[in-house]
């Protein structure tokens, strides 16, 4: 069965999932995983989330898909991703992420 991305909504097909991890659990609240709801994303939208956002803003401010969706840090990045079929991109931590770490 395929696969929908919670956030990019691009859909995995079933002939693209033999890489185990090329759709993942994403807990929504970082660090309070025995509660925290979770969503399926495909590598490269997990990544991203994870290089642009500290695990406090993840848990804090972004918690819900839909607060992911309007980040402006998320925006073009979403507009990108969804015009390809890439599933797997080279990502790199922010500056701002990396010394809040």
């Amino acid at each position: 069965m395929a696969t929908t991305c919670a956030l990019c909504r691009r859909v995995v097909p079933d002939g693209r999932i033999d890489d185990p991890q090329v759709v993942q659990e994403h807990h929504l609240r970082p660090e309070d995983r025995a509660t925290s709801p979770t969503v399926m994303l495909c590598r490269p939208c997990h990544d991203q989330i994870h290089a642009l956002f500290t695990n406090a803003e993840l848990r804090e401010t972004y918690d819900t898909v839909e607060a992911l969706r309007s980040a402006d840090r998320l925006r073009g990045y979403l507009d990108w991703i969804r015009g390809t079929d890439k599933l797997d991109i080279d990502v790199t931590t922010s500056d701002r992420v990396r010394d809040r770490r």
